[in-house]
């Protein structure tokens, strides 16, 4: 793809910020989202696109298949808890899961630097094939290219993956209403501390290690629960901050969250400390959140209890009818802060 200052000169908000962006950041933040908006969804714009979720739902031949794809060019390659590997299966295996899909197949792209060596590449293939294997998918398909030496900072990896969705729910931004309870699965910000303690040398009585897993038994034991399931939404790129603006932009509607319900671990709150970021903007990836009816809250935190990876959900908040698109934290003082989309992204290429 050209770079974004090629794409249109007549684009009222300079496109070399949305540049700086993708080359600085990789992706994520405001000013990547009006970029898709202006340039991506105004060209492709169907249906499916149109709903705005992590994976597009289409009807073939009768059956109901989630679709989606993803790119992965992680810097370090392996960090504590995982890999660009792991990331590659457990990050396109969520997105489906997000539809509320079975995974049926996935496909890996490798985009591999001269001069990588063999065994680097044996260990992140590896990685993924025993990623594949825990999340219960098939690698079916794929594809290498080799670019020249500094050019591809060792390894990038793309993941494209189709699912079954096997309910009649429509699990989108959209469906959000008011009323409903915001079911957060876990804590907030291991996967992005893990690769910056890497990067920036920092020491902790123990490693952070990063969340990265498969969420797909819950969520599918979820929506067998007979949940009323209204969206769901993995805090990949830009954490949690950015999923709950996405969502209520989406579902024109307000969401407010309690500060001291969401759980940040010690050590990754102090990581973040350190740093200075807010971990509410830290990537995650074992991590989404549930919109459900508030009878149908109790339920639904109680089935994700029942597994490993969503052991500690929780009701963070709720949603209301507006201000349409704001997303608002009560902090343990009772004051009230907006919690808005990054102009930007906090953290520089971790997934």
């Amino acid at each position: 793809m050209s770079r974004p200052d090629d794409v249109s000169p007549s684009c009222p908000v300079p496109l070399s910020q949305y540049g700086h962006v993708l080359l600085a950041h990789g992706g994520g933040g405001r000013l990547m989202h009006d970029l898709i908006e202006r340039v991506f969804l105004s060209a492709f714009r169907n249906p499916a696109l149109d709903t705005g979720h992590d994976a597009a739902v289409v009807d073939a031949g009768g059956a109901r298949i989630a679709f989606t794809t993803d790119s992965y060019v992680v810097h370090p390659l392996f960090f504590p808890g995982g890999s660009i590997g792991t990331l590659a299966v457990n990050g396109t295996v969520n997105d489906l899961a997000m539809a509320g899909a079975r995974p049926v197949a996935l496909s890996a792209g490798f985009i591999i630097e001269e001069g990588l060596s063999v065994e680097v590449l044996e260990r992140v293939v590896a990685s993924m094939r025993d990623a594949a294997r825990e999340a219960g998918v098939p690698i079916v398909t794929g594809d290498t290219k080799v670019v020249d030496r500094g050019k591809g900072d060792g390894v990038f990896v793309n993941t494209a993956g189709v699912g079954l969705v096997e309910h009649g729910l429509r699990i989108a931004p959209a469906s959000v209403r008011p009323g409903d309870a915001v079911i957060l699965s876990g804590d907030v910000g291991r996967h992005g501390m893990a690769i910056m303690a890497v990067r920036e040398n920092l020491a902790f009585e123990s490693a952070i290690e990063s969340d990265c897993a498969p969420v797909t038994a819950p969520v599918l034991d979820l929506v067998a629960s007979g949940a009323e399931v209204h969206c769901l939404r993995d805090l990949t790129r830009g954490g949690l901050a950015s999923a709950l603006n996405e969502i209520a932009g989406g579902a024109r509607a307000g969401i407010t969250v309690e500060e001291r319900l969401v759980p940040v671990r010690e050590d990754v709150r102090g990581a973040c400390e350190i740093l200075g970021f807010d971990p509410m903007y830290v990537a995650n990836e074992g991590r989404f959140v549930a919109f459900v009816p508030e009878a149908d809250a109790a339920r639904a935190v109680d089935v994700l209890r029942r597994h490993a990876v969503s052991a500690s959900a929780c009701v963070i908040g709720r949603v209301a009818a507006g201000p349409a698109g704001l997303v608002a934290v009560r902090t343990a003082l009772g004051a009230a802060r907006v919690l808005d989309m990054l102009s930007g992204e906090q953290l520089p290429r971790i997934c």
